[in-house]
């Protein structure tokens, strides 16, 4: 008696505008189609009734639980949630039990919150095939899960929702809206936009902010809603970025990449979602240093002095100042003429160094400061200040040749080390080493 007035309340109880227009079937959900499409690999596993172990990764809001759902209703499966704040290895045996009588799909939530030792305890399960399973985590399943559950697995990737997804979730709500609640939900153009567009394709965060909006509103009336509102909901909700997670790594790595690429307007987005999410100054700041001299080096030496600068400033000033020495930075770095030359050239010579027999130091290049050091053979050094050019011809690695480990990257432009290629092409009679012309042998 007691569980019937609990499951009466559970039923009266009002549910959150996500769950009461959530999709039951495959053909009702919204977005993902490269895997639940008509020939998706996901949906060719649920149509010919081999589903296996299926890992789901994606950020917040993009439908893990509800594809899980609707492909238990699609095969006709007792649907299991397991939960790592609330599950055990007992709960894992209890269903396993009840999967030995019965057809059952297991969906765990959040599964990189288990522990290496409880999810080395579902392979035995799944691999068996005493129940299918379907494990969702906002983690990328190669770093946050064990090795043998992740080559167990088909991992789908879910992408956070396009803004056309998106205005169909809120078409759908407003639907809902209108027939079961009765209220006449109008959205002007701006407030359309907003909504969508600043809920980085997270569907729940639309229904959540769309749901706020119209409570209170009794049935029977017509709710206008418009930029501004939308605006004041989404004030407090920054962005999603989670610093140990995906999110964070690829947001850092679109950042580096369209500096490298040279788009100064890709650059400045990057750069502001970086900011607005909370990020750490100084940790941008340190990822331009980086790339001042990765990207840019030899080709124009000055950027390093200006990401050095900000990296100093930055320590100095807090946010909001702090974004405009990071723009002035950045944008140096994605409008300066590229080079590599600098970080291929120690990354070659590393590699070098720990895979070759060591070279003696010349005897000519040896230390010769003290007394007794011309007896030990220590002559023969030639100081180039000595020739009119600045540089005389002389061994300094022996083994090593020209373009060995440093290759130019002037590429004919007008940077620094185009200048300093021609500069020592007349000094010395001979063309620079090229990158690109006359690669090393990887061998050597």
């Amino acid at each position: 008696m007691t569980s019937d007035l609990f499951s009466k309340a559970q039923e009266r109880r009002p549910k959150p505008l996500a769950a009461e227009i959530r999709p039951h079937t495959l053909d009702e959900l919204i977005g993902q189609r490269h895997i639940l499409g008509p020939n998706g690999p996901l949906r060719r596993r649920v149509q010919a009734g081999r589903l296996g172990t299926v890992i789901l990764f994606g950020p917040p809001g993009v439908g893990k639980t509800t594809i899980a759902r609707a492909i238990g209703q699609e095969m006709r499966k007792e649907f299991r949630s397991l939960h790592p704040a609330s599950s055990n290895v007992s709960d894992i045996k209890a269903v396993a039990q009840e999967a030995r009588a019965k057809d059952v799909l297991v969906f765990i939530d959040e599964i990189h919150r288990f522990s290496s030792a409880q999810q080395d305890y579902l392979l035995d399960l799944t691999e068996t095939g005493t129940f299918d399973l379907i494990a969702a985590t906002t983690g990328n399943p190669y770093h946050v899960l064990t090795p043998a559950l992740v080559s167990r697995a088909s991992i789908f990737q879910l992408e956070p929702h396009s803004l056309d997804d998106l205005k169909n979730v809120v078409e759908r709500a407003v639907d809902f809206l209108a027939q079961q609640k009765g209220l006449d939900v109008r959205l002007d153009g701006e407030a359309l936009k907003q909504l969508t567009g600043r809920a980085g394709g997270d569907a729940r965060r639309v229904l959540n902010a769309l749901e706020t909006l119209v409570l209170g509103s009794p049935p029977g009336t017509t709710v206008p809603i418009t930029g501004s509102m939308v605006d004041e909901v989404y004030q407090a909700s920054p962005l999603p970025f989670d610093r140990k997670g995906d999110f964070h790594y690829d947001t850092i790595s679109a950042f580096i990449k369209s500096m490298r690429g040279s788009d100064p307007d890709a650059t400045l987005y990057w750069l502001a979602r970086l900011i607005h999410s909370g990020e750490d100054p100084r940790f941008i700041a340190r990822r331009i240093l980086i790339h001042a001299s990765e990207d840019v080096g030899l080709a124009d030496n000055t950027a390093l002095q200006t990401a050095a600068a900000a990296l100093t400033a930055v320590q100095h000033v807090g946010y909001p100042e702090a974004q405009i020495v990071l723009a002035h930075a950045a944008l140096h770095i994605a409008r300066a003429p590229k080079s590599n030359s600098a970080c291929r050239g120690i990354g070659a010579a590393m590699s070098y160094v720990k895979s070759q027999p060591m070279i003696s130091v010349p005897p000519h290049l040896r230390d010769g400061h003290y007394a007794g050091a011309a007896k030990l053979g220590h002559i023969g050094y030639q100081f180039p200040h000595d020739d009119p050019r600045g540089w005389v011809d002389q061994t300094y690695a022996p083994g090593i040749r020209s373009g060995q480990f440093y290759q130019s990257d002037g590429r004919g432009g007008h940077t620094f080390e185009a200048r300093a290629d021609a500069w020592w092409e007349r000094v010395t009679g001979q063309p620079q080493p090229q990158y690109g012309q006359d690669d090393p042998d990887p061998d050597d």
